[in-house]
C-alpha cells in the first residue's frame, strides 16, 4: 500500500493536486482513498459531491472522505480529556474554559493522522491520498507524534498498580481525583498508536509528501521552509508541484509585466529543488472540480510518470567515511539560524523555531563533537 501526503501553503491548490493525483491512479486500475485532514474540507467542492466521514464511492476505484477531527478526537482521547477537564475544574471554573484549555494546536490533525493509520492498516485500498492542512498545521501535526509521547511520559507517569493501591489516600488527603483504568487505556492507546504512526510515516518506501507551491516568491519561501523542516524530521519529499503557472497568451496585454516575474520564479524554482521531480500544473480554462476536470488534469500532470511510484528517495542522514562525520541533510537552511547541541548518544538540531532529536550512529557512540560545518546543504559534524 502506498500514503501520498500533499502539502503547501493555503491556497496553493493542494485539495485539486490529491484529487487530481486520485483520479489518475484509480484509471490505472488501483483502490484509491482520497482523505482531507484540513479541518476546513473542501475535497467534496474540488468532486462536486458530497462527503462524510465515512468512504463514499465517487467512480470505479476512487473513494473519498473528510475526516471528522472532532469525532477522531473524542475516540482517541475522551476517557484521558475528561481526567484534565475535572483536574482543571477542580477549584471551580468554567467548564467551557477548561475545553478551551484542552485545545492544544495541532492535536485534532494529529488524531486526524490516526484515521490515515486505521485506514493503512485495515489494507483495504491500495493507495491512500492525503490533502492535509496548511503548512503550519502540517509541521505541527508531524511532530506531535514524537513530542506529545515523551510529554505523556513525564506528565503521567504513575502506574495502574501504584494508584490501586495508595491512590485513595492520595485522593482523600491532596483533594485531587486519581485516574481510573480508562484513563491509562487511553494512555497506553495513544502511546501505542503514536508510535505506529511514526513508524508508518517515517517509512520512505511507503509514504511519500509532496509539496505544492505556485511560481511567486512569497509562497517558494514557505515551500522551502516547509521543504526543509519536512527533512529536518526525517520524512521523505519526493516531487514538487508547480500549480497556476499561467499560459504565455493569459500574460499578454494587461499582464504583461508579469511574464518576467513568473520566469524568474520558474527558474528559482528548477535551481532550489534540481534534485527533486518537479510537475507543473498550468492554470486551467475551467474550474478544478467535477471528476472529468480532474481526471485530465491528473493525466496531464502524470503523463510520464506513476503517480502511484515514490518518485525520489534521499538519505537524510549518513555517514561520510572519508570526511569521517556525520552528514545531514537541510537544504535551504541558513548558516545563522542554526543550532546543534548534543545530549549524550542524541544529537539536537534546531533550523529557526524547529528543533529535531538524532540519535547518535553507533559508530561515534560515546564520543563529543568536535566540530561542525554547514556547506552545500550538509550540516557536517565530527567527533
Amino acid at each position: 500500500m502506498r500514503v501520498i501526503i500533499y502539502t503547501g501553503k493555503g491556497g496553493v491548490g493542494k485539495t485539486s493536486m490529491a484529487a487530481a493525483t486520485a483520479c489518475k491512479i484509480a484509471k490505472n486500475g488501483k483502490k484509491v482513498l482520497v482523505m482531507s485532514t484540513d479541518q476546513a474540507h473542501s475535497l467534496g467542492d474540488s468532486f462536486d459531491s458530497k462527503i462524510s466521514k465515512v468512504p463514499t464511492q465517487l467512480a470505479d476505484n476512487l473513494y473519498a472522505m473528510e475526516i471528522d477531527a472532532v469525532h477522531e478526537s473524542e475516540k482517541s482521547w475522551g476517557n484521558l480529556k475528561d481526567y484534565f477537564k475535572k483536574l482543571l475544574t477542580l477549584k471551580g471554573g468554567s467548564g467551557i474554559e477548561a475545553e478551551e484549555l484542552l485545545v492544544f494546536p495541532g492535536l485534532e490533525e494529529l488524531f486526524s493522522m490516526f484515521k490515515i493509520l486505521d485506514v493503512y492498516e485495515s489494507g483495504e485500498y491500495d493507495t491512500i491520498i492525503v490533502d492535509c492542512a496548511p503548512t503550519g498545521e502540517t509541521l505541527a501535526l508531524l511532530k506531535y507524534p514524537e513530542r506529545l509521547s515523551g510529554m505523556l511520559k513525564k506528565i503521567l507517569p504513575v502506574k495502574r498498580a501504584a494508584v490501586k493501591s495508595v491512590g485513595t489516600v492520595v485522593e482523600n488527603v491532596m483533594k485531587i481525583p486519581m485516574p481510573e483504568d480508562s484513563v491509562f487505556d487511553d494512555i497506553e492507546y495513544l502511546m501505542d498508536k503514536m508510535q505506529r504512526l511514526q513508524e508508518l510515516m517515517l517509512n520512505k518506501e511507503v509514504v511519500s509528501l509532496r509539496v505544492v507551491t505556485t511560481p511567486e516568491k512569497i509562497v517558494m519561501k514557505e515551500a522551502k521552509r516547509n521543504f526543509t523542516c519536512l527533512y529536518l524530521y526525517h520524512y521523505n519529499v519526493d516531487a514538487m508541484i508547480v500549480n497556476h503557472i499561467y499560459p504565455a497568451k493569459a500574460m499578454e496585454g494587461y499582464f504583461n509585466k508579469w511574464i518576467k516575474l513568473q520566469e524568474d520564479a520558474l527558474q528559482e524554482i528548477k535551481e532550489s529543488f534540481s534534485e527533486v521531480p518537479r510537475f507543473y500544473v498550468e492554470l486551467q480554462k475551467q474550474e478544478l472540480r467535477t471528476l472529468d476536470v480532474l481526471g485530465k488534469v491528473g493525466d496531464s500532470v502524470f503523463e510520464e510518470v506513476d503517480p502511484d511510484d515514490v518518485l525520489f528517495k534521499e538519505e537524510i542522514y549518513s555517514i561520510d567515511k572519508e570526511e569521517k562525520c556525520l552528514k545531514i541533510y537541510l537544504p535551504f537552511a541558513d548558516k545563522e539560524e542554526l543550532r546543534l547541541e548534543q545530549d549524550k548518544n542524541e544529537l539536537v538540531v534546531g533550523v529557526r523555531n524547529e528543533s529535531r532529536k538524532f540519535p547518535v550512529p553507533v559508530e561515534f557512540a560515546e564520543k563529543e563533537i568536535t566540530g561542525a560545518k554547514f556547506e552545500d546543504g550538509y550540516l557536517k559534524i565530527k567527533f
